[in-house]
């Protein structure tokens, strides 16, 4: 009698070990991994609201975007302050007569990295027509921005810039053609 109330013991007790293990199991398969790829955040909310104040020359909503110590990379690993970016913006879209990127095609999405880091990226394409001519100059661009508390920390903006030079050396070219032929009269 002894020795089958200790194995029923010892079976209740081992049902509860396993019930416990296998309830542990379920709580823990059931956990969701944490969301690290996102088509909407406050933080890709902030980019287009920036693209959109570019395009507006809203240049106080723009700069409002960045911390304080931003580093912007255009094509280059040195960085640059919002300050200096946004007289480099200023001086390239006065050859412009009409600016912007366009809504067709364009894709943003939000990544937080292995190093917890939170990263925006932007693929879209850029028009413009020059004031000089009116042609029209297409760039596709990729800009990806690392934010820390809403604002942007870093930025690098990757395009190809060859063919706005060429056309603007082109209109240069013209112009001291022009001014050699009038000294010449």
């Amino acid at each position: 009698m002894v020795n089958y109330a200790n194995n029923q013991l010892i079976i209740i007790n081992m049902k509860n070990f396993l019930l416990s293990v296998l309830a542990l199991i379920l709580i823990t398969a059931c956990q969701q991994p944490k969301q690290r790829y996102f088509f909407d955040s406050p933080e890709i909310q902030t980019l287009k609201a920036g693209i959109k104040a570019y395009e507006d020359q809203d240049w106080t909503s723009w700069k409002a975007n960045f911390a304080d110590t931003a580093k912007i990379h255009h094509n280059t690993v040195k960085g640059i302050s919002v300050d200096e970016n946004l007289k480099n913006l200023q001086g390239m879209i006065s050859n412009f007569s009409d600016y912007g990127f366009e809504d067709k095609g364009a894709f943003t999405e939000m990544v937080i990295d292995k190093d917890e880091e939170t990263w925006v990226n932007y693929w879209g394409i850029w028009k413009g027509h020059l004031s000089e001519n009116n042609k029209e100059i297409v760039i596709p661009v990729h800009l990806t921005a690392q934010f820390i508390d809403g604002k942007i920390v870093q930025e690098y903006v990757y395009y190809d810039s060859s063919k706005l030079v060429a056309e603007l050396q082109s209109i240069a070219d013209e112009k001291a053609d022009m001014s050699m032929m009038e000294l010449e009269e």
